[in-house]
Parts: C-alpha cells; sequence; structure tokens
C-alpha cells in the first residue's frame, strides 16, 4: 500500500521530466478515453451474446414439435393416434395439439392477419414437452414412421445449435475486440511515452550527470502515462456507459438488437475497465522508458 501511495503522490521534482502539456498528454488521455469507450460496447456485445445463447438454448432445449399433414377428414383421427403414442412415449413430459387460433397467430406475422386456414392444406402442430432425462427422438420417429407416415418430428437440435453456435461465436468476438482494444491502447500510449522521452533527451542526460538512476527517471515518466491513461479511461468509461444506458431496453418484439445493454450486476463490468487500462499503460510505459533509457545511454 506504501508503494502504491508512493507512485500515486509522486515526486514534484521527477515529475518535472514529463512535459504536463503538450501532444502527448492530449494523445494519451485521447486514446485511453477512445479505448474505453469502445471497450464499453464490446464488453456489452459479449455479455449479450452470453445471455441470447444462453436464452436461445433455454426456449428450445426439452421442446419438440411434431407435424402432421393428412387430409382434413383424416386429420382428427392422424392427431389421436400421435396423441396415443406420445402417451406411452418414456420421457415426454406433456403433449398438446395446437389449435387453429394458436396456428393462426404462429402465422399472422408471415402471412398476415386474414390467413383462412380452412381453405389451405396446413398441417396440425403438436406442442411436446421432455422431462428432464428426455426422450428417444429416432425411436419415436420410428413408431411415428409405422403408425402415422405423415407425422414428423422436428427436436429443434437444428435449429438450436446454429443459434447457440452463432451467439458463441458473437461472445468471442467481443472477448476478441476487447484484448485488440487493450494492444491498441498500448501501442499508442508507448508512441507517447517514447516521443515525451525523446524530447526530454538533454533533460534526461542532464539528471544523469547528477546522478539521478534510470529508475528515477523513469518512474516520472510512468507514473504520469499511467494516470493520464486512467483519467482518460475513466471519461471514456463513463460516456460509454450513458450511450449503453440510451439503447432500446429489451423485449421479446426487439430481441437480440434491443438488448446490448447491461444487466443487473454487469453494470459493475465496465468499472474494471479504468484500473486496466490503467495497468496496461503502466506495463507499456516502463517498457518504453527503460527501452528509451538504454538507448540514450
Amino acid at each position: 500500500m506504501n508503494g502504491i501511495a508512493r507512485f500515486l503522490m509522486g515526486d514534484t521534482t521527477a515529475d518535472r521530466i514529463v512535459p504536463p502539456t503538450g501532444f502527448t498528454a492530449r494523445l494519451t488521455t485521447f486514446t485511453a478515453a477512445a479505448m474505453a469507450f469502445l471497450a464499453v460496447f464490446a464488453l456489452a456485445l459479449s455479455l449479450a451474446s452470453g445471455r441470447l445463447a444462453e436464452r436461445w438454448s433455454a426456449a428450445l432445449a426439452q421442446t419438440a414439435t411434431i407435424r402432421i399433414s393428412a387430409p382434413s377428414d383424416q386429420m382428427a383421427a392422424q392427431t389421436a393416434k400421435v396423441m396415443a403414442i406420445l402417451k406411452e412415449t418414456p420421457g415426454v413430459a406433456s403433449a398438446q395439439p395446437l389449435t387453429d387460433a394458436q396456428q393462426k397467430k404462429l402465422l399472422e406475422p408471415w402471412f398476415g392477419p386474414d390467413l383462412p386456414l380452412d381453405a389451405l392444406p396446413i398441417p396440425r402442430l403438436v406442442d411436446v414437452r421432455e422431462t428432464a432425462q428426455g426422450f428417444d427422438a429416432e425411436g419415436l420417429r420410428n413408431r411415428l414412421a409405422a403408425s402415422v407416415p405423415g407425422a414428423v418430428l422436428d427436436d429443434h437440435t437444428r435449429w438450436r445449435k446454429p443459434l447457440v453456435a452463432a451467439a458463441d461465436r458473437l461472445r468471442l468476438l467481443g472477448l476478441v475486440a476487447i484484448l485488440l482494444i487493450a494492444g491498441a491502447t498500448a501501442a499508442m500510449i508507448t508512441l507517447a511515452a517514447n516521443a515525451a522521452l525523446a524530447a526530454n533527451g538533454q533533460v534526461i542526460r542532464v539528471l544523469r550527470l547528477i546522478g539521478a538512476r534510470d529508475r528515477y527517471i523513469a518512474r516520472a515518466f510512468v507514473r504520469r502515462f499511467t494516470l493520464r491513461a486512467l483519467a482518460g479511461a475513466a471519461i471514456g468509461t463513463v460516456l460509454g456507459m450513458g450511450a449503453v444506458l440510451l439503447l432500446p431496453a429489451q423485449n421479446e418484439a426487439g430481441g437480440f438488437l434491443t438488448g446490448l445493454g447491461f444487466q443487473g450486476l454487469g453494470w459493475a463490468w465496465p468499472l474494471l475497465i479504468p484500473p486496466l487500462a490503467a495497468l496496461v499503460s503502466f506495463l507499456a510505459t516502463q517498457a518504453a522508458a527503460f527501452h528509451t533509457l538504454r538507448g540514450l545511454s
């Protein structure tokens, strides 16, 4: 704690080595603010993608649909056979044929509210809910094929896996973006630190002549640039969180694009960005300072 306190308090004499104003100060602060702003959105994308994957997986897990295609005069008998098979199938918690009104509601977004179900050869859908153990999908398909050839089982696997995989890739993309932002921040701060060190080359040589050690000189640069990065990242994080707060709230109609904000304790994650930016700046500036000081020997 004493070392951190001394680092934050600094040394007035050593701090004079680093120019308090100028393009290096503005560049460091602006870079940290801009990268923190982008990091907030990358973090929001990553967290939202994780929630999306869980929601899609939960919505489609332990559910299945049976589609019954038959002439209208045989539909009721075919549906009754399917229901009888489902009652005897281990792992089926419940099964319920959808009514005409329910099927019309499902088709309404594509065909409009005036769809004449009685005039179209629309198959009957049966909503199937599984138990925690689930049922043997292949065995159920074989029984349906033998007794009700017009019934087709859809266990949602072909829908669930690609959707969850896509959401997982979006989450990974968000994490990769955060790493790239950290790398770009380190590179820009390194350039700014090198510029400041080069601009003060004569001052550094004089300090060496009067006995100043490289560690003493480097500490002044590291402290100043670290605090600049911390301040800039704090500004960028606040602006980013404010922008995320203005995004539309999640709702069922809007889907993914209205659920990019943080939720609950997720709002605490962006608060880690400023200290992480300061850590990146500390490491980058320290490496740049000692490298440049060796070159000035």
